[in-house]
């Protein structure tokens, strides 16, 4: 028997990453196979948002917990349905599901994070705690 090393072709590689990475929306990583949701951290004067595109859930599917200003958000989603037509039974189980973790500056306060789940968005607000958030400006008069 003979061992063959296989070489991965740049161009084969590309074309798996752009159909599952772009037609599936962004959700599938071609190293793993696991499904991973693309997340938008957008930073205001206030605080965070954590913007994590995971359509087809619903929000109480979603669990997210705070450990050591480690943020974890994950959702399970399971359905199984079955079709009997005569003698024949039809069976398919759909199982979704993902874990992300993120790691919270000291600035947020924790206490009053809170999540909204609109259009297959979930939206995390991460607040700024007071003495983080930017100032304005204060002009000094000279006497």
């Amino acid at each position: 028997m003979t061992l063959m090393k296989f070489n991965h072709s740049p161009m084969f590689s590309g074309l798996v990453d752009n159909f599952l990475g772009k037609e599936l929306g962004g959700l599938m990583d071609s190293n793993s196979g696991f499904s991973s949701p693309a997340v938008n951290i957008k930073e205001n004067k206030d605080g965070f948002m954590l913007e994590i595109a995971a359509p087809g859930f619903q929000k109480d599917q979603f669990k997210l917990s705070l450990d050591h200003n480690v943020l974890t958000v994950s959702a399970e989603n399971k359905q199984e349905t079955e079709k009997t037509e005569g003698k024949y039974t039809r069976r398919e189980f759909s199982y979704g599901s993902f874990r992300r973790s993120f790691t919270l500056p000291e600035t947020i306060q924790a206490e009053k994070i809170d999540a909204e789940y609109q259009y297959g968005v979930l939206m995390v607000n991460l607040p700024k705690k007071d003495e983080a958030k930017v100032k304005a400006v204060k002009e000094i008069s000279v006497r």
